[in-house]
Parts: structure tokens; C-alpha cells; sequence
């Protein structure tokens, strides 16, 4: 192997890396999101508090999926690389997270517009 291949690699193992971070923020931002609205927010209205507990609620199995995503995502990658190959991500699982997170910021703005 050649110091320019090493160097490929290296970049392309760190580029993995970054995205596995990135995964994570993503997950930390919709644990902080089921905290905030599960957690805080139904202590401060005057109004029903369930419809804020149950989209809270589904903020954290939105951030557990994204992190167990994330280390399956991160062990492909490692997989597809020692063998010198890509490994794409499928758009079943892209698609069923893109949906939940788009349910869950549209009824979190269902539940702060009917709130009265």
C-alpha cells in the first residue's frame, strides 16, 4: 500500500468518523427535544399536559433509533471499508426516520397551536 492510499484511507475512515458524530448529535438533539417537551414543558402549562408527555415520549424512541442507527451505520461502514468497498444506506431506514421526525415537529406544532 502506498502513502497516498494510506492517506485515502485514513481521510476516508476520519470522514466516517465525522458522520458517526454527526448521527450522534442528531441524537442527542431529539433526547434534548423529548426532555424539553416531555419533560419541562408540560410542567409549565395550564392546559392538558398528555399530548406533551406523549410527543416527548416519542422524541426519545426518535433519539434511541438514531443512535442504535448509528452504531449499525458505523459498523457497515468499518465492514465496507476493510473489504476496500462502499456500503450505501438503504432508503427504507432513511425514509422511516425522515417520516417519524416530520410526524413529531408536525404534531408538536399541532400541540402548541391548540394549546389555548
Amino acid at each position: 500500500m502506498t502513502d497516498s492510499d494510506r492517506d485515502a484511507t485514513r481521510r476516508t475512515r476520519l470522514a466516517a468518523e465525522r458522520t458517526w458524530l454527526a448521527w450522534w448529535r442528531s441524537g442527542i438533539a431529539a433526547a434534548t427535544a423529548a426532555v424539553g417537551v416531555g419533560g419541562v414543558v408540560p410542567s409549565l402549562v395550564d392546559g392538558e399536559r398528555t399530548p406533551y408527555i406523549v410527543i416527548g415520549a416519542g422524541y426519545a424512541v426518535l433519539a434511541a433509533a438514531v443512535f442504535l442507527a448509528a452504531g449499525w451505520r458505523r459498523m457497515q461502514v468499518e465492514r465496507a471499508l476493510a473489504r476496500g468497498e462502499y456500503e450505501e444506506v438503504g432508503a427504507g431506514p432513511v425514509l422511516v426516520m425522515t417520516a417519524v421526525a416530520l410526524l413529531l415537529a408536525l404534531g408538536t406544532f399541532a400541540v402548541i397551536v391548540a394549546q389555548p
